[in-house]
Order: structure tokens, then C-alpha cells, then sequence
């Protein structure tokens, strides 16, 4: 087979993986963050007024769902590597729509706490599950395209998400009788359920067993992957499985440049929505249900188009460590100053440059696991860096609420937010350069294309 077969084959091939799998895979991503994070929404808009909750309580809500999602993230993806993508996702995606659904009828601060850890028991596993899949479909060297179209659910979920659920607490009353917010979270829960049900007979578990590819795509895809495996770094020691993952330095690495991050994304996640509604008190201006939702939107729009296009660039090049380290730098030092501002646009144009930060890093980060890591390690690994995350998720959740409610305003908890991008920056800077062999690809890659 000559080159330009080969060149033709492997076009085809990624081609076809980018837009049958990933475009779904992105969309059950879109409703799991919707999902986790549609509390942020209901809570200035009528829940913690109904509930009674503090900042404080509001923050430990927010939080605990990460508890009960770390108790099984591990356990869970171990079981997606034995049983198959297909099945696995499909159960997570059923388990937590109907848990989902049951955050329409929380009437109590307890209530609302349990929902939220069964919630995190649902959802555990799908996000490191997601990754893993789509890592097992394609070749490094195209990773960082795959995770970038991925990831971009995540900033367009709140782009589309907080007006949507604007729209839906709007109807207040209307439909039995439900208060706008619970009718939010009925509105955002029923699609995961249908979702699930899809995924059971849409998702294929390895390029072996799809139809929709050709039998020369499916044998460069299967061979190129196959390769990979053989090839990773120190191979002869991967097959430790559960023990290379636990116990490796650059593992625990990747958990706490992790761990900045998402104590970011998740402390802007669930507290932006109350800031921007604080507008009125600090710079005297009013806005509406809808103008509320679609500001606090805003800042997720630009952060897709920087995710694509600095992911498109980390491609390129091959995924450097600048193409982290620089935007949890950047993001160290704007969060913070995002309450210095002294206008509503100032403010939301320094959260906007930290949301670009948060999701020009998350999905090159990504690239980084499976570099070194293959088989049960691989899932192990991802899984423990995800449930560091979630860690952060909890804390960031928690710490903020209960931070505002000692000092009465958001200045310090958004300092130890930057204290923590900036640790990632840091510790970015520090890990070892990326193994030969990855640099090795990217320089052959670049050199067919060219």
C-alpha cells in the first residue's frame, strides 16, 4: 500500500470517528454538566430562599455531589474497562437522569444534601469513562483535536444552559403547580434518561466492531492503536495495572495541576450565577431572570472559541507544557482581580479571560494520562486524576460558601481560587518533559503532512 493510500485510509478514519462518535459523546458531556451544575441556576432564583439555605449550606450542596461521585469513580471506570463503554455509559447516563429528576420535589436542606451525594454516586465514572473511550479511538498524535471537540460541551452548556434554564424557571407555577426552579431541574433531568437509552444501541466499544467504518479503516485503526500500546513508555512495566496507576510520581502529578483547575472551573461554576446577582447591590444596576442568565453566559462563548483554537495549535506543535502552565497562570491572576472592577462589563470581562484559561488547559491536559499509561492502568490512572478533581470540586464548592460567610464578600475565597491555578501553573513547569517517543510521533506526523 503506497503512502497516498495510507494518508487517504487514515483521513477517512479519523474523519469518520470525529463525527460519529464524538459529536454524541459531546452531547451526553453537554447534559451532565447541565445536570450537575443546573443548582447554580436554582439557587438565586427561588431555591435558597424555599430551602432556607445559607451560603455556606448552598456551598456544601454544591459540594457533596463530588463526594459520593469520588466514592465510586475508580471502581466505576475499572468496570468500564471490563464491561464495555456502550453498556456502562448507558447505565451511568439512566441512573443519574432519574436522580436527576428527583431534585423536583426536594422540599428540605437535607433533602437537597442527599440528592446531590446520590447524584455523584450516578454520575461517577461518566466524565474519566468519556475521555477513555474517546482516547481508544484514535492515535496520540490526534488526541488533542479529539478532546478539544469534546470538551467544547463543557463552556457551550453554559452558554446555551444558563439561558435555557432561565427560560424554564420563568414558567413559574405553570405546570402543575412548580415552582420556576423545579421545573428547571425537571426540564434538564429527562433528556439523560433518553440520552441513555440512545447510547445503549448508538456507541461502539472499539474500531474492530464498527460497522460505519471500512475494512481498511478499521485495520490502520486497530494496528495504529495496537502499536501504540506496545510502544508505550516503559512498557515492560505497564502491566501493573492498578499498582503503575496508584503509585506513580507523575500520576499524582497530573492530580494536583488537576486539582487547580477544577477547584477554578467549579468555584465560577456554581458562585457566578450569585455574583452576577449581587450586581445590583454594588454597582446599583437591575437585571431581569433572562439578562441574568444570559450574562452569566457571557464569559463561556469566548472560552470555546480559545479552547479550539489553542487545543488546534497544541496539534500542531505537539502538546507542550506552556500550553497549560500559561493559562493557569493567567487564570491565577484574574480571577482575583475580577472583584476589583468597578463596573458590571469590567467584572465579566476578567471572569471571561478566566473561564478562556480554565478550558484552553483541561483538554491538553488530557493528552497527558495516556501518554504513559495503557490497559486497567490507564483506566485506573484517569479515573484518580478525575477524583482529585473532584476533590477540588467539593472544596471549591464548600470553601467559597463558607469563606463568603465568614467576610462577608467573594475577595478572599477568589484569591485561594488563584492560589490554586497557580500551583498548577507551577507544578505544570516542573513534570518531566513529554516522553521522546510522543515527540518522536508529532515530528513524523509533521513531516508526512508536509
Amino acid at each position: 500500500m503506497n503512502q497516498t493510500t495510507v494518508s487517504a485510509v487514515e483521513s477517512s478514519a479519523i474523519r469518520k470517528v470525529a463525527w460519529r462518535l464524538v459529536p454524541f459523546v459531546a452531547l451526553m458531556f453537554f447534559v451532565n454538566y447541565l445536570d450537575r451544575t443546573a443548582i447554580s441556576f436554582a439557587a438565586p432564583n427561588g431555591m435558597n430562599v424555599d430551602l432556607a439555605l445559607s451560603a455556606a449550606q448552598f456551598g456544601f450542596a454544591s459540594g457533596i455531589f463530588f463526594l459520593g461521585y469520588i466514592l465510586l469513580e475508580v471502581p466505576s471506570n475499572l468496570a468500564l474497562h471490563r464491561f464495555g463503554a456502550r453498556k456502562w455509559l448507558a447505565r451511568i447516563m439512566v441512573s443519574w437522569g432519574v436522580v436527576a429528576l428527583l431534585f423536583t420535589w426536594v422540599d428540605s436542606a437535607g433533602g437537597l444534601y442527599f440528592l446531590r451525594f446520590m447524584l455523584g454516586v450516578a454520575e461517577a465514572g461518566f466524565f474519566p469513562g468519556a475521555i477513555l473511550f474517546l482516547s481508544l479511538w484514535v492515535p496520540a498524535r490526534y488526541r488533542s483535536r479529539i478532546l478539544a471537540l469534546f470538551y467544547l460541551a463543557q463552556p457551550l452548556t453554559t452558554v446555551i444552559g444558563a439561558p435555557l434554564a432561565a427560560a424554564l424557571i420563568q414558567h413559574d407555577g405553570a405546570f402543575f403547580g412548580l415552582a420556576g426552579w423545579r421545573f428547571m431541574f425537571f426540564g434538564v433531568a429527562v433528556p439523560a434518561i433518553v440520552l441513555g437509552v440512545i447510547a445503549w444501541f448508538y456507541l461502539v466499544d472499539r474500531p474492530a466492531d464498527a460497522r460505519w467504518l471500512a475494512a481498511e479503516e478499521k485495520a490502520w485503526l486497530t494496528a495504529e492503536l495496537e502499536g501504540e500500546s506496545r510502544k508505550k513508555i516503559g512498557a515492560s512495566h505497564e502491566k501493573k495495572g492498578l499498582k503503575q496507576a496508584f503509585f506513580s510520581g507523575r500520576v499524582w502529578a497530573l492530580c494536583l495541576i488537576y486539582f487547580g483547575f477544577i477547584y477554578g472551573l467549579y468555584a465560577l461554576a456554581f458562585f457566578l450565577p450569585t455574583i452576577i446577582g449581587g450586581f445590583e447591590a454594588q454597582f446599583g444596576t437591575s437585571f431581569d431572570l433572562m439578562q441574568k442568565g444570559l450574562i452569566t453566559a457571557i464569559p463561556y462563548l469566548p472560552a470555546a472559541i480559545v479552547l479550539y483554537f489553542w487545543s488546534r495549535d497544541a496539534t500542531r506543535r505537539g502538546v507542550r507544557r506552556w500550553h497549560i502552565a500559561l493559562p493557569a497562570f493567567t487564570g491565577a491572576v484574574s480571577v482575583p482581580l475580577a472583584l476589583f472592577m468597578d463596573s458590571p462589563a469590567a467584572t465579566v470581562a476578567m471572569i471571561t479571560i478566566t473561564a478562556c484559561s480554565i478550558f484552553a488547559a483541561l483538554p491538553n491536559f488530557w493528552t497527558l494520562p495516556t501518554r504513559f499509561l495503557d490497559g486497567a492502568a490507564a483506566a485506573a490512572g484517569v479515573a484518580l486524576i478525575n477524583t482529585i478533581g473532584n476533590i477540588a470540586g467539593f472544596s471549591s464548592g464548600y470553601l467559597t460558601g463558607a469563606l463568603h460567610d465568614l467576610t462577608g464578600s467573594y475577595t478572599l475565597p477568589m484569591f485561594v481560587v488563584g492560589g490554586f491555578m497557580a500551583m498548577a501553573g507551577v507544578l505544570m513547569l516542573l513534570i518531566s518533559r513529554q516522553p521522546r517517543s510522543d515527540i518522536s510521533a508529532v515530528r513524523q506526523t509533521a513531516a508526512t503532512r508536509h
